[in-house]
């Protein structure tokens, strides 16, 4: 079951620029930093009350995020929800035959992800995120 929305992923040419307004502006506290090798960014996670902003800065310029950017600029890249067993989430969205860009959970900033493909869902970007027991508060 899907439980809230976990975080709204916004990808920014360089997370300083992003800090600058969504931590130093808006007064998000910073829960997390990392680079995400096979995703071609770095990301953070901010503190939005029950829910999180994730800053994408791509590293990759043949990775799916860097063409985002290139394509469409700065702003808004997906919606994800938090559930506790993405897995059977992932096999629940298949057996409906929606389209899936993950067929498998793989490790992500915000856990154990998956993500839809936006064609199935009027263009918009869907991730699914189990959070890791240690991120289990966010």
């Amino acid at each position: 079951m899907l439980r809230r929305i976990h975080h709204v992923g916004i990808v920014v040419r360089s997370l300083d620029e992003g800090y600058r307004f969504y931590r130093d502006t808006l007064g998000l506290p910073l829960i997390k930093e990392a680079t995400v090798p096979d995703q071609g960014v770095r990301a953070a996670l901010l503190l939005a009350g029950e829910s999180e902003i994730e800053l994408l800065e791509p590293i990759d310029p043949q990775g799916g995020v860097a063409k985002f950017l290139e394509k469409r600029g700065e702003g808004l890249h997906h919606v994800c929800f938090a559930t506790d067993d993405v897995a059977a989430e992932l096999e629940a969205t298949k057996a409906k035959g929606i389209p899936l860009i993950d067929q498998a959970p793989r490790k992500g900033l915000a856990g154990m992800i998956c993500f839809l493909h936006p064609k199935a869902q009027h263009g918009v970007l869907i991730e699914y995120a189990e959070p890791f027991p240690d991120d289990a508060g966010h």
